[in-house]
């Protein structure tokens, strides 16, 4: 009996030892995530801005709430400009739009900005393909997604 209290006794006082050392588990933790933040805020130099041939003329058929579609083409030229031309399809005289003017990039360089004409004006640059954005400037998502895609038109 008394070699079990004092079996007993080694086991807790053991116990309250280790649990008494700091864990460098914690420290490791810390010193990840240090890492990754200074990972997540190293520049990036693979943009779309840099990294592609996005200058061209891009075409597509984007959804419509009230007409069969709108016939887009966007044409992406040197100094910054562009042209859009719209065209919504089933309407009374299949109504036309013109617009040109310059555009910008985002921050992240991925995005272009037409400016001076109205939202949705954003356009999620990808390989050979613009993405037309939400009123917010995000990707649309869902079962339609695929057809806000104007493709590059190659000569």
């Amino acid at each position: 009996m008394k070699r079990l209290s004092s079996h007993l006794l080694a086991f807790f006082v053991g116990i309250f030892v280790f649990s008494c050392q700091p864990s460098t588990k914690e420290t490791d933790t810390e010193q990840d995530e240090i890492i990754v933040e200074e990972e997540y805020f190293a520049p990036d130099e693979h943009n779309a801005r840099i990294s592609l041939d996005y200058e061209g003329i891009y075409e597509g058929v984007l959804p419509c709430a009230d007409c069969e579609g709108i016939e887009t083409t966007v044409e992406i030229g040197p100094s910054y400009s562009f042209v859009k031309k719209t065209v919504y399809l089933g309407k009374d005289n299949d109504t036309k739009n013109e617009y040109s003017g310059t555009y910008k990039w985002n921050d992240a360089g991925n995005t272009i900005i037409l400016e001076g004409v109205d939202a949705p004006n954003q356009y999620f640059v990808g390989e050979n393909v613009l993405f037309h954005l939400d009123m917010e400037g995000n990707r649309i998502t869902g079962d339609l997604a695929d057809n806000y895609a104007l493709r590059k038109k190659m000569d």
